[in-house]
C-alpha cells in the first residue's frame, strides 16, 4: 500500500504515536464532536454510577482515526476505572484472553481494538465472559479432561472496530450500546487543530486553521498528522508560525488539494475514469487494477470518497461521479449528456 499521510490508520511509528496519546483528550469536556454519542454515554455512565454497577458493554465502530480509543479512555476517566488496553491479533489463544480476564478487578474496563480480528474460539469465551461473567476452560486432555467454571470480576468490555459485519452475531448482540463516530464537521475539526497547536506550542491562526482543517478528510487523526507535517515546514521555511502561506506551500508540497485528496485517492479516481469510463466496476477488478486489497479500497480509499461524493456503489460496482470529474479536470462522460437522437 502507498505510504500515505491523509490515512486515517495507525502510523507505526514510535514519535507519531507518542504524539497521537498526548494530544488526546481525557474527559468528555474536552472531547470536541461526536454530541450525540457524549450525551448517550454520559447518560448511561451517570446512570451506572449513580447504581455502583460496572458499564455495559459498549461496541464503537467507524473508520479509523475517528477516536474510539480516546473515546473508550474517556469512559474509563469518568467511570473513574482501570483500563486495559489490548488488540484482536494479540490475542491469538483463549488463554491469552482467559490470563488478561482472570487479572482483572471488579469495575474495570478491557478495551480491545480490531476486536473483529479475534479468532472464533478466542470469540466463544468471551460469550460467557460478557454475559454471565464466568470463564469455562478446560483442563486436561483425553478422557481424563474435564471443563471447570471460574468467577470473573464484573468488568466492562469496550470493543472498536472498522467492520461489525466482521463480528459474529452472538459476540455482537451481548453488547448493550453499539455506537457509530461520524465523521467530523470542518469547524470541529478546526477546533482540534487549534486545540493540538496549543499544546503542542505553535503557533497558528484561525484562517491557516481552517486551511488544514479543509484538507484533514474529517478526521482528527489527519488533522493531528497535517498539522506536525506543517509545523515541521514552517520550522525549517520560516519562522516557526503558521499562516496562511505557510500552509498553503506545505500542503502543495505534500501534494493534498483542496478536498483532502492525495496522490493516492488522485490515482484510484482516475484508474476508474480512464480505464472504465467512471464506472461501474467492481471492487475485485480494482483491486487487480490497483494493486490494492480489497480491504485497503474498502476501508481507506471508499469511506471518504462517498462522504464528500465523488464515489458511489452502485448494484453494478463503484462508479465516478460527475461532482469527481470536475474535480480532476476531466471531460464527462457521453452517457451523462441528453441523448439527441430521441428529440425532435
Amino acid at each position: 500500500m502507498i505510504e500515505r499521510i491523509v490515512t486515517g490508520n495507525v502510523v507505526e511509528d514510535p514519535v507519531e504515536i507518542a504524539m497521537e496519546v498526548s494530544l488526546r483528550p481525557h474527559d468528555f469536556a474536552n472531547y470536541i464532536g461526536q454530541n450525540h454519542l457524549k450525551k448517550n454515554l454520559q447518560l448511561a455512565i451517570t446512570a451506572a454510577k449513580k447504581r455502583a454497577e460496572p458499564l455495559d458493554h459498549v461496541l464503537l465502530y467507524g473508520p479509523p482515526g475517528l477516536g474510539k480509543t480516546t473515546m473508550a479512555t474517556v469512559i474509563a476517566n469518568e467511570m473513574g476505572a482501570t483500563i486495559r488496553v489490548t488488540s484482536g491479533p494479540a490475542i491469538e489463544r483463549s488463554g491469552d484472553l482467559a490470563s488478561i480476564l482472570t487479572n482483572l478487578q471488579d469495575g474495570d474496563i478491557l478495551f480491545i481494538d480490531e476486536i473483529h480480528r479475534l479468532h472464533r474460539t478466542v470469540e466463544e469465551v468471551l460469550y460467557s465472559a460478557m454475559e454471565d461473567f464466568k470463564l469455562d476452560i478446560m483442563i486436561g486432555k483425553g478422557p481424563s479432561a474435564r471443563s471447570l467454571r471460574l468467577d470473573l470480576p464484573k468488568f466492562t468490555l469496550i470493543g472498536a472496530t472498522t467492520r461489525t459485519g466482521s463480528l459474529a452475531s452472538p459476540l455482537r448482540d451481548r453488547f448493550g450500546m453499539i455506537h457509530r463516530l461520524e465523521f467530523y464537521k470542518p469547524d470541529e475539526i478546526q477546533q482540534i487543530i487549534l486545540r493540538a497547536a496549543k499544546i503542542l506550542n505553535v503557533g497558528i491562526d484561525e484562517e491557516s486553521a481552517k486551511i488544514l482543517a479543509t484538507r484533514a478528510r474529517l478526521t482528527p487523526r489527519i488533522a493531528n498528522r497535517l498539522l506536525k507535517r506543517v509545523r515541521d515546514y514552517a520550522d525549517v521555511n520560516g519562522d516557526g508560525i503558521v499562516d496562511t502561506s505557510i500552509s498553503q506551500k506545505a500542503l502543495e508540497l505534500l501534494e493534498i488539494d483542496d478536498m483532502g485528496l492525495d496522490p493516492a485517492d488522485r490515482m484510484f479516481l482516475n484508474a476508474i475514469i480512464d480505464n472504465y469510463n467512471g464506472g461501474p466496476v467492481g471492487v475485485e477488478t480494482l483491486s487487480a487494477l490497483t494493486s490494492e486489497e480489497r480491504g485497503t479500497i474498502e476501508d481507506f480509499f471508499e469511506p471518504y470518497l462517498m462522504q464528500i461524493g465523488l464515489l458511489e456503489r452502485t448494484p453494478r460496482g463503484r462508479k465516478v461521479t460527475p461532482k469527481a470529474y470536475k474535480h480532476l479536470g476531466k471531460k464527462g462522460q457521453e452517457s451523462d449528456k441528453p441523448d439527441q437522437t430521441n428529440l425532435v
